[in-house]
């Protein structure tokens, strides 16, 4: 049986650069975690006076920046604090998690500075003239809903775009930014040699040279054409003049970018060896910290936002949510979906109708019949993502229904719920919708399994109602920071892959030992009734459908 084990004493370090903060987790060879570190840039770095990491231009409606030279001061600072407590002589290889979307611009002639760095002197201090653009826009980032309307007028609208790149034009996307900068900006885009996301630029910093953009997180630029992997000629032209050239390659996300510049290794003491793997988006690293990497994985967060993160081999992309290539498979892909109204939701409904107490939401959860006896409600305290509906709640009861056939349905709209009936629509609600839109994408149903993370994957009552809907087993983790976590393990299959020479599945580095690793995940609940599935599946059938009336009748866009 080929070996697939880590060099015994070696380590692995994953960062993830988000909006707030840097973080860092070293797994050893074993893949478990010996080592995590964070720093928030408002606090550790004030000079910078970000709020949330962010800078708000009120002069500029929507325009959401960070400035690029904190990303770097954040990385040496970073380094200070791990070489105090780590070798780094024993990391292995390197990789990381950047916010997706970000943009940064390198003005002409710092490809030179990158690859002259100075050891004596801080990372920051050397890439001042650096930039055409100090300020990097972010995911966060609204100011571009003219731009996204003209790259979809010139490949054919919205859906072609999304047919195309896996997303429609979407504000925060790269591909709109860079737009917007053009026109807004001509002497700026005209000075720029090259265009980083977060991710490259985090990762070009390490190699001392311009890195590749990856295959997945481009796919969050609305630039890429996501069969092909290649920049889509089509999108480029649309976007602005001399782009590919700006962009540089793609490449895939298990693939080197480099061995660490000498900056590091006489700086930090790193190997000269030391590989610097292709960074990629946090989403991506996130599904590979949560070893989802089988199709028929689902995870589900359930946080400030309810995310859903799945894995087929045919995607089907649509107006709404995201494809991606698959970071740790060269032929998959990645769908994402994203609720606005999400944990904020369920606790202004827990604090109307259930005492302000969760045990109190959890007994009516557990009271109230699967089904709701046909009640059914939409809860919008946030304009949504998905569906693209405003701030708003609806409630309908389905008379008649039992779960077998739609026929002889009626259904009614009403003004309020009973507080028990109230918390089961809102919970079989969300997870209704999102059986729903999984499976409009082309995602398997039922699942094989489903990875819940996040706040509420601590609620037990929860998960049972999911499993129900859902008919899978529901397992959960416990884990620092999937972003990181997923990087520093990208960064070892990457090390790996590289030493067989060819790419290598990465469930093969911890196949039947997952449990003795960080990676691990435990069954929290086990699959619902199949014939209470099926009936889910006609009522999610007619939850659809009325959504679809209120994007007809309500819907932004």
């Amino acid at each position: 049986m080929e070996d697939y084990s880590l060099p015994k004493d070696s380590l692995f370090l994953g960062f993830d650069s988000s909006t707030q903060s840097l973080k860092a987790t070293v797994l050893d060879s074993n893949l478990n975690i010996v080592a995590s570190e964070q720093l928030q840039f408002d606090s550790e770095l004030p000079h910078y006076k970000t709020k949330d990491g962010v800078y708000r231009d009120p002069s500029n409606n929507g325009r959401i920046v960070s400035p690029t030279l904190m990303w770097i001061e954040a990385l040496d600072l970073m380094l200070q604090k791990l070489s105090k407590s780590l070798d780094l002589s024993k990391v292995t290889a390197v990789s990381g998690s950047g916010q997706q979307h970000g943009s940064v611009y390198w003005k002409k002639g710092s490809a030179t500075i990158l690859s002259s760095l100075d050891p004596k002197k801080p990372l920051v201090d050397q890439f001042g003239d650096a930039f055409s653009t100090k300020e990097s826009p972010v995911w966060m980032d609204s100011s571009t809903t003219a731009q996204c309307r003209e790259i979809e007028k010139a490949v054919g609208g919205a859906l072609e775009l999304s047919k195309l790149t896996g997303s429609r034009g979407y504000e925060r996307f790269t591909g709109p930014q860079i737009r917007k900068l053009f026109q807004t900006q001509p002497g700026v885009y005209d000075n720029t040699e090259r265009i980083s996301v977060v991710s490259s630029f985090m990762a070009s910093l390490l190699i001392g040279a311009y890195a590749c953009i990856d295959e997945t997180d481009a796919a969050g630029m609305n630039l890429m054409d996501i069969r092909q992997r290649v920049w889509s000629k089509i999108v480029l032209d649309a976007t602005a003049p001399s782009l590919e050239e700006k962009l540089g390659k793609l490449a895939p996300a298990h693939a080197v970018a480099g061995c660490i510049a000498p900056y590091f290794v006489e700086r930090f003491h790193f190997n000269k060896n030391c590989l610097v793997v292709q960074w990629s988006g946090d989403n991506p690293n996130s599904l590979a910290g949560l070893t989802l990497s089988t199709s028929g994985d689902l995870a589900i967060s359930l946080g400030t936002s309810d995310t859903v993160f799945g894995i087929t081999d045919d995607p089907e992309p649509r107006l709404e949510g995201h494809v991606f290539p698959n970071p740790v498979d060269t032929k998959g892909y990645m769908i994402m979906l994203v609720y606005k109204n999400a944990s904020l939701t369920r606790e202004d409904v827990r604090n109307r109708c259930a005492e302000k107490s969760w045990d109190v939401f959890n007994k009516y959860l557990q009271q109230t019949p699967p089904l709701n006896g046909g009640k059914m409600g939409f809860y919008y305290k946030e304009h949504e993502i998905l569906p693209p509906l405003p701030v708003g709640f609806h409630r309908y009861i389905l008379e008649n229904f039992k779960g077998e056939t739609l026929d002889g349905i009626n259904e009614v709209e009403v003004k309020e719920f009973d507080p028990p009936s109230e918390v089961r629509a809102l919970v079989e609600g969300q997870f209704l919708s999102m059986r729903g839109h999984a499976e409009r994408f082309g995602l398997p149903s039922p699942p094989r399994r489903i990875i819940a993370t996040g706040g509420a994957s601590a609620n037990q009552t929860i998960l049972s109602c999911l499993a129900s809907i859902y008919g899978c087993d529901i397992y959960t983790v416990q884990r620092p920071d999937s972003a990181s976590l997923g990087a520093a393990l990208r960064a070892a299959h990457g090390y790996l892959c590289s030493k067989k020479g060819s790419f290598v599945p990465i469930s093969n580095m911890y196949k039947d030992k997952l449990e003795k690793t960080s990676l691990s995940c435990k069954l929290a609940v086990t699959a619902g009734d199949q014939q209470l599935v099926s009936k889910y599946a006609v009522m999610m059938k007619k939850r659809l459908e009325i959504e679809n009336r209120l994007v007809e009748k309500l819907g932004r866009r």
